[in-house]
């Protein structure tokens, strides 16, 4: 009996799958010991090209943005707003944009210095109340999801503006890559930032503003992070980071520090009461031998070894080799 299926079967297989009964795994003992064919979903709107370390550094940035926002935000804008990074998954990007929220303000982002482009989309009814609070009315008395006029479209800039700022500072920090508010977008048909099929990270957090609670969607195209991918990787994080300016800075620093400097002969170890008992004329022994070199300590660490003896009337050690690391 053969296991190539026939045009027939081919043909049968095809019918069922789209009625959607598709061939399942049974029972072996149903099947005499042998496995039934089987058809496998594989779903191609969650890609995987983000790596394990950019997603958990990525979740980090914002954790962090979400701990300083709320401060930031009540001493310029008095509006305590709480974030909460709730869900990270991985999408293309039309799927990604597909699951924003109806009625949202989208802006875009955009890096420098590699000219890439991000996207924050936040639920109007969040916005409205805080524009309520920002001209200085009750955030509680604010009408949520009506529509925006200019002016307030130049607060929303404000307010978004603010909150990508903050975002900025992290990223800077972990890849020299700033970030700002290119436009601000209320109609879904005139954002432009990726392909379809560009893989998507989608960082949503909640946002918590007196009664109302709404959602903050960051997506992040892999284009958007590809030039500086090597900051984002456990392996290479303090490769991408070094910068040889810096170096040469800190070096010019310590080498202006005072350190002390001390020339030691040798040691040994003795017993408080031993110590105590000491007086004027007793000898105590040291472990090494008469001729051995001495040590030349920088504070606690030893540098050199060299033989003692005198200089223009002073005590003085003469170099005669670097001092061997202690393993």
């Amino acid at each position: 009996m053969t296991d190539f299926l026939s045009p027939d079967e081919i043909e049968k297989l095809f019918e069922r799958a789209s009625e959607g009964n598709l061939p399942m795994e049974t029972d072996r003992h149903q099947t005499g010991g042998r496995r039934a064919r089987w058809l496998r979903t594989v779903d191609f709107t969650r890609p995987t090209k983000f790596s394990t370390d950019q997603e958990r550094r990525l979740r980090r940035l914002l954790d962090t943005f979400c701990q300083n926002s709320t401060t930031r935000l009540v001493a310029e804008h008095r509006l305590p707003v709480e974030f909460e990074v709730i869900d990270v998954q991985q999408l293309t990007w039309a799927n990604a944009f597909a699951l924003l929220p109806d009625h949202s303000v989208h802006a875009t982002i955009r890096t420098a210095p590699h000219e890439a482009k991000m996207l924050i989309s936040a639920e109007r009814a969040l916005l409205c109340t805080a524009l309520e609070g920002l001209l200085g009315g009750n955030a509680q008395d604010a009408v949520p999801e009506r529509e925006l006029s200019d002016l307030d479209l130049i607060l929303v800039r404000r307010f978004i503006s603010t909150l990508v700022e903050l975002m900025s500072a992290g990223w800077f920090d972990l890849a020299e890559v700033t970030l700002e508010t290119e436009r601000i977008d209320t109609q879904t048909e005139t954002v432009q930032v990726a392909s379809g099929s560009e893989p998507t990270l989608v960082l949503t957090m909640e946002a918590r503003l007196h009664r109302v609670t709404a959602t903050v969607a960051l997506l992040v195209p892999f284009a958007a992070i590809a030039p500086v991918g090597a900051a984002f990787s456990r392996r290479d994080e303090d490769e991408g980071r070094r910068d040889p300016g810096s170096v040469r800075a800190l070096r010019a620093g310590l080498e202006r520090v005072d350190v002390s400097i001390r020339a030691e002969v040798a040691d040994t170890v003795m017993t408080l009461e031993q110590i105590l008992a000491l007086t004027p004329g007793d000898v105590v022994a040291l472990n090494g031998r008469a001729g051995d070199d001495v040590t030349l300590w920088a504070d606690r660490t030893p540098v050199h070894h060299g033989r003692a003896g005198r200089h223009s009337g002073r005590r003085a050690v003469q170099l005669t080799r670097p001092a061997e690391e202690e393993t």
